[in-house]
């Protein structure tokens, strides 16, 4: 006689199946990690703090450079304007201007002032001044400009053709004709060429 150790009707339960799951249920006690996991889960949460820290300061660093060209940034901009500036209102140089008859000849600077000719009935026109004479008619006057000589000599070298406006223009006596520099003009004679009035 074959002795059954099964109870009741119930069938033996089968084996698991090989490759399948057993689920945990709510009652199942987690695992506790192995010292290695716990290790590895300490290393992890070092490693997450130092990365926070090492962009916390890589996004500092970066304003700090942001702020950096930017202020480096004015400060050449305001260089070069100040540059520019000094460039522009730098006079070229220096030239000695001499008074001129129509002919050529050295005469006294007050014949190419203004002022002068105008307080003596005289007048500018076309580059030229023009002081009345005894008798009727005009002398005309004008500015060489860098030329050389003495009054009733001829003047040697120059040109009749005034320098621009950035160069110092002054007298052999010293008068100012033209203050150089950032587009000032001080003239108190007469440039330029034009035709010439009576003589």
């Amino acid at each position: 006689m074959t002795q059954d150790n099964n109870t009741g009707d119930q069938p033996p339960p089968e084996p698991p199946k090989r490759g399948s799951m057993r689920f945990q249920d709510a009652n199942t006690q987690p695992r506790e990690p192995s010292l290695a996991e716990q290790r590895a889960r300490r290393q992890a949460l070092v490693d997450e703090e130092r990365n926070e820290e090492l962009a916390r300061k890589a996004d500092a660093k970066a304003a700090t450079r942001r702020k950096s060209l930017i202020g480096s940034g004015v400060t050449v901009g305001l260089v070069g304007l100040v540059a520019t500036f000094y460039t522009v209102a730098k006079p070229e140089g220096d030239v000695t201007a001499v008074c001129t008859d129509s002919n050529g000849v050295v005469q006294n600077d007050d014949y190419c002032d203004d002022n002068y000719v105008s307080s003596h009935g005289g007048y500018h026109s076309g580059g030229f001044l023009f002081l009345p004479i005894p008798g009727g008619g005009y002398n005309s006057y004008r500015y060489n400009y860098g030329g050389t000589g003495v009054i009733g000599q001829r003047v040697a070298g120059g040109s009749y053709d005034a320098p621009s406006a950035r160069t110092n223009v002054t007298t052999k006596s010293g008068k100012s004709v033209q203050r150089g520099g950032f587009g000032i003009s001080g003239k108190s004679g007469s440039g330029g060429s034009g035709k010439s009035g009576g003589s």
